[in-house]
């Protein structure tokens, strides 16, 4: 990753957004938008959630409230699919740069351990946050990750209480949970007044990634925009209606707020 000026990093922080479905996409570059995020580390300000919109999500926020606050008072989301630019490009609207989970969390590492900044990973099935941090750290020797935790509790249980309680007793400066949208954000939304870190990441299934449970789509699919079918390929009975149903109804959803936009710019 390029070295950034303290120039190039403030003017990432104001590099400005895209509005899809209403809720502010960062248009800044993945690399700047890393050197901020993790530059929110030992700030002394309240803790900062960063959170990603896709397809899928936007879908869902259009559905239920709690997720649609979650994102709305996040500090930073930015564009985690092809999706979103479509939308933005039928919209009129800037395009966000696309920044991958599989793609930006070596980068992290490697920022993690120049920096001497720790991670915690929540989420995902037993074992699979654990093996994850394994990977990175394989790739990364010196990349404190202080804990792991899978995401199969219930919000509110006793045993969200003792997940909570295990990440403030090892302080971790960047928290990364993958326990699926709408439950990882309702679940920051919930909590980070009550976290001990500098800064709350929801992060999808990225650890099935990282940790090679799950493989990752050729890039002849992934560059451009199709991954979603080698998805749809390797998990049919998970992912067959968030991409079969929800693609088309994210389309139709952009299509008309397109035409509601062109008829409110028409003159009178």
């Amino acid at each position: 990753m390029p070295e950034l000026t303290q120039a190039a990093i403030g003017s990432a922080a104001h590099a400005g957004q895209a509005r899809i479905f209403e809720l502010p996409i960062e248009l800044g570059h993945p690399d700047e938008l890393l050197q901020r995020i993790v530059g929110w580390v030992g700030s002394g300000e309240p803790t900062r959630r960063v959170m990603y919109v896709n397809a899928h999500v936007l879908n869902q926020s259009r559905e239920d409230p709690a997720l649609r606050t979650a994102l709305e008072q996040a500090d930073l989301v930015y564009c985690d699919g092809y999706g979103v630019r479509l939308a933005a490009k039928a919209l009129s609207a800037e395009i966000p740069h696309r920044m991958t989970g599989a793609d930006w969390i070596w980068n992290l590492a490697a920022l993690c351990e120049e920096q001497d900044r720790s991670v915690y990973l929540l989420g995902c099935d037993p074992g699979v946050a654990a093996q994850a941090g394994q990977r990175l750290r394989r790739a990364h020797p010196r990349l404190r990750v202080v804990g792991t935790h899978h995401g199969y509790f219930q919000i509110g249980s006793g045993h969200d209480e003792r997940v909570i309680e295990d990440i403030n007793a090892r302080k971790p400066d960047i928290l990364l949970v993958g326990m699926g949208t709408p439950k990882q954000e309702i679940w920051a939304q919930r909590t980070v007044d009550r976290l001990n870190c500098d800064v709350l990441w929801s992060v999808g299934a990225l650890f099935d990634f990282v940790s090679g449970r799950v493989p990752r789509a050729p890039a002849s699919l992934s560059d451009n925009g199709l991954e979603w079918i080698f998805r749809l390929a390797i998990e049919p009975k998970r992912m067959w209606r968030r991409y079969l149903v929800g693609n088309p109804v994210f389309l139709s959803r952009v299509m008309a707020q397109a035409r509601q936009r062109h008829a409110g710019a028409q003159p009178e």
